[in-house]
């Protein structure tokens, strides 16, 4: 009895929201140009924004329909709409309400436990078809296929009132498949005769298939999950329409809002996820770093070396011994910090190639680093690094693209590994995207139905990790090298130069290379919980992840003496690196040295790139340059960074010195080399 009071009193406050909202003027408009259309529609599909948090204070009983019970109330906005088009004359063709396709779009869902979606927690409850949100990642998607909005339907019999007019039209509704819009044996409710669909009044609409992974699967991808041989990686099916399609992107972090349906999806019924609203994911980055951190930057602010330096020598110190792989663990922060948000584009990557003959030691030194951050994978060579495509055996054979290592990695590090696992193929193709930042995508048109083959332009914005080993049985040994250059065998040396830093690491420490190594390993075989370096307790892999978030979100300015400085080494390098095949220093050296100078002005929490910084970089890249040619004029020890183990502050102190020394040397060497940059001296 209380139904229709209840029905009448939420009719009213649709309307009343929607006037509120700016809904109904929207409506008013829509309903404009259908009428001034030149074409005849049977189907008027419109799209209401709906706020449950504003439509819930106004009325909490039409707001809980919404959120439980969506095509209810899509049906009382649509008698809303029906009403408004018949008193206002919006449309004059317009007769009855089933011609109305209501389309209510949820700006947000409120953020309690049961409104989020979860395989592993949900009831099962399929005929419920209320509103869900879930988190995750694209995982893969087909090309844009037609799906029918709506159709018109009339009774085959001429005699009755129905062979006529508008009231047997069919809309789709989530979750419903094609046969349930349009099918031949549909029946007259009046004289039970057959009715036929006019076929002149179809409307088409586009449509993709997405699969989607929740983003707690993301660790799985780091490969250092303990579960991970008992996890089964299963992503969602997600039918995306309409005014969505193409706003995700494949390795793409999104929230969507969308209502779980349980139907045929290709030989069986699974659960599928009708999207209803689609918001990219903002990562949330925290405002400062650690008190550990905040401490050490604040007593070494009278050096732009030191806070940096120290970051290095500590780092990782609960996987391999204190004070190795310095070099290299500064170039992992420099990269670890140059990666971006995941709702960004970014246009500067920082890539690192180690050559080694102690794979294990970096393999693992790598491993441990990409859980510093969300979008760190770990590529395993079973999988592809790159997109592939295949068919959709759920729906009618279309094209899948699958997003692969690379795409997984959006915003963060790909691991791809020892390079002696890739085949040649394979390692021109990392070339090319290395160089492009981009990956196309073949789809041949006869294989997946369709009349002409087209390509995906794939935008790869991550960046990538490798490694040689110098003792892999792949590796061939050349004759003639030059001073300082590294036997690199079989590596392509376009390949190299792909790369922004190439970091040759052979010693585990300066003075005990082997021993200390055994140390770390016998000490955590016997107590694996306990620290294993003061700096381990000091500085924590979580204080390292905070400092990582918050420094790459830093926004940094070059200073007028950083860039002319970088230029003028550019320019200087290409001069004395020249022979009869041309300058061995790449064009894309400028942006490497750009890159890696913005980087550790962010490791050093700074907002604008100094001429310390750009040393910082210029001797990472004139080392990289040293190992793939030989030394120069510029004269550069592979130990340039870090000279001495550092194990004091007067370490520190004497490190400082050595970097101002060759700063003097880097200025002298533009002043002869590059004439026309000019460069600050230290007077100026």
């Amino acid at each position: 009895m209380n139904w229709v009071p209840s029905m009448f009193r939420m009719r009213e406050a649709a309307l009343v929201y929607m006037d509120r909202s700016g809904g109904l003027q929207k409506f008013i408009d829509d309903c404009k140009k259908y009428n001034e259309s030149i074409h005849s529609y049977a189907v008027y599909r419109f799209v209401i924004s709906i706020n449950p948090t504003d439509i819930t204070e106004l009325d909490a009983t039409l707001g809980n329909c919404i959120l439980h019970e969506p095509l209810r109330a899509a049906h009382i906005f649509q008698s809303v709409c029906d009403a408004a088009m018949k008193t206002l004359s919006l449309i004059e063709q317009y007769q009855t309400d089933a011609q109305v396709n209501l389309v209510l779009k949820l700006t947000h869902l409120p953020d309690l436990p049961c409104y989020h979606l979860n395989l592993k927690d949900f009831p099962l409850d399929y005929k419920s078809q209320r509103f869900y949100m879930l988190k995750g990642v694209v995982v893969a998607m087909t090309t844009v296929t037609k799906y029918t909005q709506g159709a018109r339907f009339l009774c085959s019999d001429n005699k009755c009132p129905y062979s006529q007019g508008f009231q047997y039209i069919r809309v789709h509704i989530p979750g419903a498949t094609e046969s349930a819009t349009v099918r031949k044996n549909f029946v007259c409710d009046l004289c039970a005769s057959p009715l036929t669909e006019n076929m002149k009044y179809r409307v088409l609409g586009d449509k993709q298939m997405v699969d989607f992974l929740d983003s707690k699967a993301l660790q799985i991808f780091q490969g250092c999950s303990t579960y991970i041989q008992h996890c089964r990686v299963q992503p969602y099916a997600m039918f995306v329409r309409d005014e969505f399609i193409n706003k995700m992107k494949l390795g793409g972090r999104y929230r969507v809002l969308g209502i779980p349906v349980c139907g045929p999806n290709g030989p069986q019924d699974t659960l599928c996820i009708e999207v209803n609203n689609i918001h990219p994911y903002i990562e949330e980055s925290p405002s400062a770093i650690s008190k550990a951190f905040q401490s050490l930057h604040l007593m070494t602010a009278n050096s732009p070396w030191i806070f940096s330096g120290i970051l290095a020598n500590c780092f990782a110190s609960e996987i391999i011994p204190h004070s190795s792989y310095n070099t290299l663990k500064l170039s992992i922060l420099l990269s670890l910090v140059q990666t971006c948000k995941e709702d960004e584009e970014s246009t500067a990557y920082l890539d690192l190639l180690a050559i080694t003959s102690d794979a294990l030691m970096v393999d693992r030194l790598m491993s441990y680093s990409i859980c510093l951050i969300p979008r760190g994978v770990r590529h395993f060579t079973s999988s592809d690094i790159f997109p592939t495509v295949s068919k959709d055996e759920r729906g009618i054979g279309t094209a899948s693209v699958q997003a692969c290592s690379a795409l997984m990695a959006k915003g963060g590090i790909c691991l791809t590994g020892d390079l002696s696992f890739h085949k040649k193929d394979k390692l021109d193709q990392y070339q090319s995207v290395l160089e492009s930042r981009s990956t196309t995508v073949f789809i041949p048109g006869k294989k997946y139905g369709e009349d002409v083959d087209h390509q995906m332009c794939i935008p790869v914005e991550c960046n990538f990790w490798s490694y040689v080993d110098l003792c892999s049985k792949k590796q061939v040994h050349r004759e003639n090298m030059f001073i300082g250059q590294v036997d690199l065998g079989w590596v392509p040396p376009n390949l190299v130069d792909a790369f922004g830093m190439l970091i040759y690491c052979n010693e585990s420490s300066q003075h005990h290379p082997v021993l200390s190594l055994v140390r770390q390993s016998l000490r955590r075989a016997v107590s694996p919980e306990s620290f294993l370096h003061p700096a381990s307790d000091q500085f924590t892999t979580q204080d390292y992840k905070q400092l990582i978030a918050f420094a790459k979100n830093l926004h940094t300015t070059f200073s007028m003496k950083a860039e002319r400085l970088i230029r003028g080494y550019y320019l200087g390098s290409r001069r004395v690196r020249t022979d009869i095949h041309g300058s061995k220093v790449s064009a894309s050296a400028i942006r490497h040295l750009l890159s890696m100078s913005e980087a550790h002005a962010k490791l050093s929490l700074r907002k604008e790139v100094i001429e310390e910084d750009a040393l910082i970089a210029i001797l990472l890249f004139e080392i990289s340059l040293t190992l793939k040619h030989g030394t120069s004029v510029f004269h550069v020890s592979p130990n340039a960074l870090f000279p001495l183990e550092i194990c004091n502050e007067t370490a520190l102190q004497q490190r400082d010195m050595y970097l101002r020394e060759t700063y003097l040397q880097l200025l002298q060497f533009v002043a002869t080399y590059g004439p026309s940059t000019s460069v600050f001296t230290p007077e100026e």
